[in-house]
């Protein structure tokens, strides 16, 4: 097992470098000017002095090189948008609420969303199992951007129940977390829902029920547990979806996160920011990928032993 780890951190460290790499490179070879319409106001000695501030004069594998040190130190550069602002610091200050809204929405996806596949599951073919896949398809079917400017105008402003956007309290999370969860609820009751018809045809499901164990037993103690851990393999990827596909969201209810930065970046060819961007994201993807493997270790001791065996 320890040495699965120790190969899954070498990985962990070869997948950032490629992604660092290929970022630049991509980046370097954008059409237009990282300085936007005001380096077309400058004379050329204003534009050297200017490039040369950000080593942009340099030779393309001096700057790859010089980027590579300074990553590795933990040093995202300045951002050409904000020329005393570092990404490091821009990302600080935005990214918690950024976070917070999408481990809210994690949160009400991964509850709601188990809670209709088991329903859906245990009373298949039933009444039950067809509202349940209904909310998911409507739930795939709405996107956030759709679902978010409804919520915010019948349920915030006709209604008043909530505030319907700013980021001003517990409340002003509620409206957000629900817009942005709702696509995620659909796949995870759709994945919950067929898992726990798998395990239900099980023969081991057969032989708890002839051995006179109660349902609410079998259910608890055999069928969901082995159900959820296909589940549990797609949270890694959800919850970076949520926390990096927060835009639209951020945008409708007036969230201080890392969206609008991500946006303005790309419009004015933000070199700096745009590969810090990405670089922080590939970061999260890769921790949580590696602490979903170690889940799903712990969660079937099977997966395990196996894992032990192998090295």
């Amino acid at each position: 097992m320890l040495r699965y780890l120790l190969r899954r951190l070498v990985y962990m460290v070869v997948t950032l470098w490629l992604i660092v790499t290929f970022t630049f490179v991509l980046m370097k070879n954008l059409p237009g000017d990282p300085f936007g319409e005001d380096s077309q106001k400058m004379t050329v000695e204003q534009r050297q002095i200017l490039y040369a501030q950000y080593g942009l004069d340099q030779p393309i594998w001096n700057q790859y090189l010089k980027y590579m040190n300074n990553v590795i130190h933990g040093d995202l550069g300045v951002s050409f948008q904000f020329p005393t602002r570092k990404v490091t610091d821009i990302i600080q200050q935005a990214f918690p609420a950024s976070l917070e809204l999408g481990m809210w929405a994690l949160l009400i996806a991964i509850v709601v969303g188990l809670i209709l596949g088991i329903v859906a599951s245990l009373n298949h073919n039933k009444g039950l199992d067809v509202a349940a896949m209904f909310t998911a398809i409507v739930g795939i079917s709405i996107p956030s951007f759709v679902l978010g400017p409804l919520l915010s105008y019948f349920v915030g402003v006709k209604l008043g129940w909530l505030p319907p956007g700013m980021w001003t309290g517990p409340s002003s999370r509620v409206l957000p977390a629900i817009a942005l969860s709702f696509g995620t609820i659909a796949i995870l009751a759709r994945l919950m829902r067929t898992s726990m018809l798998d395990v239900l045809n099980q023969d081991y499901i057969k032989t708890a029920r002839a051995k006179g164990l109660s349902s609410p037993s079998i259910v608890v103690k055999h069928t969901v547990r082995n159900a959820i851990l296909p589940v549990i393999t797609v949270l890694g990827p959800v919850f970076v979806n949520l926390i990096t596909g927060t835009l639209v969201v951020e945008q409708i209810f007036v969230v201080p996160g890392l969206g609008k930065h991500f946006v303005q970046s790309i419009y004015s060819n933000d070199y700096t920011m745009i590969t810090g961007l990405t670089i922080f994201y590939a970061f999260i993807l890769v921790v949580v990928l590696f602490i979903t493997d170690v889940l799903y270790g712990l969660v079937d001791p099977r997966i395990r032993l196996a894992k032990g065996g192998s090295k």
